[in-house]
């Protein structure tokens, strides 16, 4: 299963595609799981314009709901010798729910290895799962296998401070090729990581997800190596880090969350809802 069929996007012409949220395309409050809206965004400028993602950003304007249907629609804004600046936009009942910009291309420049080291972690096998709290339905974390790497499960979140830092290992089972798309889902996983050092469940609105992708590689999983940097006025911010197992940099990965406790009642008014 590639990320497209995960996603069940479909392209309709030159520049439009079409998916349907699903239960396995949903956060837990019942909403499009914001790395998948990015995910379909870059399948369809990669499509549109025929070269690879280098760079992406959405920034999250509204929601849809289950059910509904979101049309993608690309526009190439420059394309130039080796790079494409580009935009998608996602729309439901032509309402704009997100856009994406980003720069699609190639080039020939590499280092021998990146300036960044991958954490010192357990084998997938040997870390525990990252079971979701129980009572919140269907959602795409039944779809995504993931397991906790470093720091807490949410059983084991006590109220007491923790480390901002954390990692999650992730996979979509049978999905061994990543793209740009299947990073964007996992890089997500930034807005889960403001649990960590505060040690209580959090609920969480992207406002933002941006991803840079380093280097493709198959692997089954994922390392989700995230970063916490802040928590102020309601607003978290993070960075991951996006490694295979043989320790290749993938792509890193930043997020801005809206944040508020789990205890806390919280109703969509514009970004989708995660639960970190």
């Amino acid at each position: 299963m590639d990320a497209q069929h995960f996603l069940g996007l479909e392209r309709r012409d030159e520049r439009t595609w079409r998916l349907t949220v699903t239960d396995r395309l949903i956060t837990p409050g019942q909403f499009l799981f914001g790395g998948c809206g990015l995910a379909a965004g870059l399948i369809a400028l990669e499509q549109a314009s025929g070269r690879p993602t280098v760079w992406a950003t959405a920034q999250y304007l509204s929601y849809a709901p289950r059910g509904a249907d979101v049309v993608v629609t690309t526009d190439l804004a420059v394309t130039g010798g080796h790079v494409t600046q580009a935009r998608a936009v996602a729309t439901v009942d032509s309402r704009e729910i997100l856009t994406v910009n980003a720069a699609l291309g190639t080039g020939t420049l590499s280092a021998a290895e990146p300036w960044t080291t991958m954490p010192d972690v357990p084998e997938p096998e040997q870390c525990p799962p990252r079971l979701m709290p129980p009572g919140l339905g269907t959602s795409i974390f039944e779809h995504v296998e993931s397991r906790v790497a470093l720091g807490r499960t949410f059983a084991e979140l006590d109220g007491s401070t923790g480390d901002p830092h954390s990692a999650i290992w992730a996979r979509v089972p049978g999905h061994f090729d990543p793209s740009a798309a299947t990073l964007a889902i996992f890089g997500d996983y930034v807005s889960g990581g403001v649990s960590q050092p505060l040690g209580r469940r959090t609920m969480g609105r992207s406002l933002d997800n941006t991803i840079r992708i380093a280097t493709l590689e198959p692997t089954e999983w994922v390392l989700c190596d995230i970063h916490m940097h802040a928590l102020s006025g309601g607003f978290a911010h993070g960075t991951a880090f996006l490694w295979s197992p043989q320790g290749t940099l993938l792509a890193t990965a930043s997020q801005s969350i809206a944040a508020r406790l789990w205890e806390q009642p919280a109703q969509p008014d514009s970004a989708p809802a995660d639960v970190d």
